[in-house]
């Protein structure tokens, strides 16, 4: 009887220790999963597991998307012992408004790629053109620097945070729009929030930012240990 105690025991604590970490992976306004794929790759070499997650970037609110993505992690993610988020630009304002409105209780590191934490100076001047709605939906126009806009309005983050953000563009008419450095849609400084863990700027467009070796490489590091490579290490 105390032998099939202890094997019943045994068979309970399987679940936990068999339990993995889980990155969540989320694109930005107007991507698809696939344009996270080989960051996906590379997480799983490292022994994740990995959720590339596709939500309707351009159909719904902020608010209405990030409820979606919660309800999928929450389900997906069970057995996990953490809960990592690895975020391309819009994708680390959901994560932002999930930890505001639902926070997830075991949630770990998030890295956010390009997040426009302080909005973007481009939805400043084109916000209002009816050919953005069209495009961009309306979570495009959430993302001003308005002072009282949705943005601003989402606070500092309590959670560990890793921004890498770009300094490249390709988009000159934008670039045009945001003050100093960026990326083409989000300046240097428009992408730090309050509560950040650690902060580190890379020769990245927007939209490649993801898809870089050393962008790949640093979002692994802090994964692991809570800080990027110092700023002298080679990638």
């Amino acid at each position: 009887m105390k032998l099939l105690s202890t094997l019943t025991l045994l068979l309970l604590m399987i679940p936990s220790l068999h339990a993995k970490d889980t990155v969540v992976l989320l694109h930005g306004l107007m991507r698809q999963p696939a344009s996270m794929s080989k960051m996906a790759s590379a997480l799983e070499a490292e022994g994740y597991r990995v959720l590339n997650i596709d939500y309707p970037s351009r159909d719904q609110t902020i608010e209405v998307l990030a409820a979606t993505v919660r309800r999928q992690v929450a389900r997906d993610t069970v057995d996990s012992a953490q809960v990592h988020f690895v975020t391309h630009s819009m994708g680390g304002i959901l994560v932002r408004q999930i930890q505001k409105s639902a926070p997830l209780p075991n949630i770990g590191r998030v890295v956010m790629l390009s997040p426009p934490n302080q909005g973007s100076e481009v939805v400043d001047k084109i916000g209002h053109w009816k050919a953005f709605h069209f495009v961009n939906g309306p979570a495009g126009k959430q993302l001003s620097t308005d002072i009282k806009g949705f943005i601003a309005e989402l606070g500092p983050v309590d959670f560990e945070c890793g921004i890498l953000t770009g300094d490249r563009s390709i988009n000159w008419i934008n670039s045009m729009m945001i003050p100093g450095k960026d990326d083409g849609k989000v300046s240097t400084e428009g992408a730090k929030v309050e509560g950040m863990t650690d902060y580190k700027v890379v020769h990245a467009t927007h939209p490649m930012i993801m898809k870089k070796k050393a962008v790949i490489q640093e979002v692994i590091t802090f994964l692991q240990t809570g800080e990027f490579k110092p700023a002298n290490d080679k990638p």
